[in-house]
C-alpha cells in the first residue's frame, strides 16, 4: 500500500486532504482512482488507512477506513548539530540521518563552513531540507518526521550539551573513543552529536564545546569524510543504545567493548 506523509491539519473529521503535489503524485504518477487504499502518516507517530474519494489537480480527499498501531520510534532521542556542508552532501545526510532515526537535525554554521546562505535563497535551502526529510520518512516507513532546524551558530548548539545526558564533539585532533564514552555514559536517552564540516571544527570550537560540557571523541584511526563521520556516529548510536540491529540494551559495566 502507497504511503503518504500528510501535516496533521490535513485530518478533520474523519477524512484526510492531500495537497497539490500529493494530489499529483496519486492522480498523475499513480494513476490512482477512487476506492484505492493508500496510507496517511501525520508525521506525528499516526498512520491511517484511507480509501480515496475524490482526486484533483490542486488537492485530493479520502476518507478514513482504518488506523495502524503506531510504530515504535529509538528510545534514544539523538540530536544531530551537523555543520552545513557543500554541494549536495547535506542534502543526502539529511536523508540518511532521517532513515537512521534521528531525532532532531540542526544544521550549524562554523568557523569553516563555506555553504552559506541568507534572505529568499537561505529559506528556500530550509524548505528543501524539511521536505527531504519527509520523504526519507515516507520511503523508510518511520511515524514520525525528525525536526530539521534553521540553521544556527556553533556557540547556541555547543551551549545544549548539558541538556543532554550525553553531548559528543567528533573531531579528528584526539579525545576518547565513542565506546569508552559510551560506556562510561551508561543508559543515554538523549543524545547531541556535535559533527564539524569538510575543513573540521577550529581548535577554538573545541575548546568552546568543551566547556559548555560536550566530550570531544573519536572514531578510529581514519580521517572520515564529514558526511561519512555524523552517520557513522549516529549509527553506532542506534546500535548501542537505540534500536538499530539488536533490541535495545543497557549493557552491564565493562561489558561494552570487551572483545577488543
Amino acid at each position: 500500500m502507497r504511503r503518504f506523509i500528510v501535516r496533521p491539519e490535513a485530518i478533520e473529521g474523519g477524512r484526510v486532504r492531500f495537497d497539490r503535489d500529493e494530489a499529483r503524485h496519486l492522480g498523475r504518477v499513480l494513476r490512482l482512482r477512487p476506492g484505492a487504499l493508500v496510507e496517511a502518516a501525520d508525521g506525528a507517530g499516526r498512520t491511517f488507512t484511507v480509501c480515496l474519494e475524490a482526486l484533483g489537480a490542486r488537492e485530493a480527499w479520502g476518507r478514513i477506513v482504518g488506523e495502524r498501531a503506531p510504530a515504535a520510534e529509538s528510545p534514544c532521542a539523538i540530536t544531530l548539530g551537523q555543520a552545513i556542508l557543500k554541494g549536495e552532501r547535506m542534502a543526502w545526510l539529511i536523508q540518511k540521518a532521517t532513515e537512521l532515526g534521528v531525532a532532531r537535525i540542526v544544521p550549524v554554521e562554523t568557523e569553516r563552513v563555506v555553504a552559506r546562505a541568507a534572505g529568499e535563497r537561505a529559506a528556500a535551502r530550509q524548505a528543501r531540507w524539511a521536505r527531504i526529510a519527509r520523504e526519507a520518512v515516507k520511503q523508510c516507513g518511520r511515524p514520525v518526521v525528525p525536526v530539521v532546524e534553521a540553521p544556527r551558530p556553533f556557540a547556541e548548539v555547543a551551549a545544549e550539551a548539558r541538556r543532554h545526558d550525553a553531548a559528543w564533539l567528533l573531531w579528528e585532533g584526539g579525545g576518547t573513543s565513542l565506546a569508552a564514552a559510551a560506556r562510561q555514559a551508561g543508559r543515554a536517552c538523549r543524545l547531541l552529536l556535535l559533527v564539524g564540516p569538510e575543513g573540521g571544527f577550529t581548535a577554538g570550537e573545541v575548546a568552546l564545546g568543551e566547556r559548555h560540557g560536550a566530550r570531544v571523541v573519536g572514531l578510529g584511526p581514519r580521517i572520515l569524510r564529514a558526511e561519512s563521520a555524523g552517520l557513522v556516529a549516529v549509527a553506532l548510536c542506534q546500535h548501542l543504545f537505540g534500536d538499530l540491529g539488536a533490541d535495545p540494551l543497557t549493557p552491564p559495566s565493562g561489558e561494552m567493548g570487551r572483545s577488543s
